[in-house]
């Protein structure tokens, strides 16, 4: 039994890896840049000499197969990373992508929504935020760079981090605005450039200042790439003026170059 679970494991690995195109730049992005990338990615092939670019998406962190981390440790054949900042240089640090070809693209803040015509909590101060956790019925938030935040920092920060675990939970891999959207949670945060894009929920706001957590996002060009010239051209546009206003209408804010 043990044996026939191992193999419907593989199975089902492999049928999840996606086919790469040899004549195109394959790049992955995490959620937080992702409406920015496949507009960009989309226009990129349209300038003279550039290549056109194979998207593909995964966390940039946690424990699914999908995971950033996880598809450069088996091997996926991917040239440019976009994803937190943090997790990135964790890449970096561990040789699976080059440090000198870093650039950051934007910085990404924490917002909050609830299912679509719900009322709307104060998120205004620390004090109304820790009110809306508490009074929320349920509760979501991420696996990743904003989720690890909220779970490991700022329940505990707001006093209420028993209370809330009992009736939230961190959601691996799924958009959080889609858990909210479908009502199996009544409050969820994330970053606003991944809340923004999910049809069915309300953003409330942004966390205020004091307790607001940014997010650089920055791309790199991977060790193990093969076109790696046109990988930075790629990371160049992306971090462009040009680029700017995509980037800004996802709900992030752009660094300028």
């Amino acid at each position: 039994m043990a044996a026939l679970a191992a193999v419907a494991a593989a199975a089902s690995l492999l049928s999840a890896t996606p086919s790469f195109a040899a004549d195109a730049l394959v790049a992955i992005s995490s959620g937080g840049f992702a409406e920015a990338f496949k507009a960009l990615a989309k226009d990129y092939p349209s300038r003279a000499g550039a290549l056109p670019v194979q998207t593909e998406f995964g966390p940039s962190m946690g424990k699914t197969p999908q995971a950033i981390p996880a598809r450069l440790a088996r091997g996926e054949p991917i040239d440019v990373v976009i994803m937190v900042g943090p997790a990135l240089d964790q890449l970096i640090a561990d040789g699976l992508a080059d440090g000198s070809t870093k650039v950051v693209l934007a910085d990404s803040y924490i917002a909050c929504a609830v299912p679509a015509g719900d009322p709307k909590p104060d998120l205004s101060t620390p004090e109304a935020v820790r009110d809306a956790f508490l009074q929320a019925p349920s509760v979501a938030w991420s696996d990743s760079a904003s989720g690890e935040y909220i779970q490991h920092e700022l329940l505990a920060r707001l006093g209420i981090e028993a209370q809330v675990k009992a009736k939230g939970r961190q959601i691996p891999a799924t958009p959080v605005g889609e858990i909210v959207a479908q009502r199996k949670a009544a409050f969820g945060c994330q970053q606003r450039s991944e809340l923004q894009p999910v049809p069915g929920i309300d953003i409330v706001g942004e966390l205020p200042d004091v307790i607001q957590k940014i997010t650089p996002y920055a791309a790199a060009v991977v060790r193990s790439s093969t076109r790696r010239k046109e990988a930075m051209a790629f990371i160049q546009f992306l971090a462009s003026r040009d680029s700017a206003p995509t980037v800004a209408k996802s709900g992030l804010h752009p660094r300028q170059p």
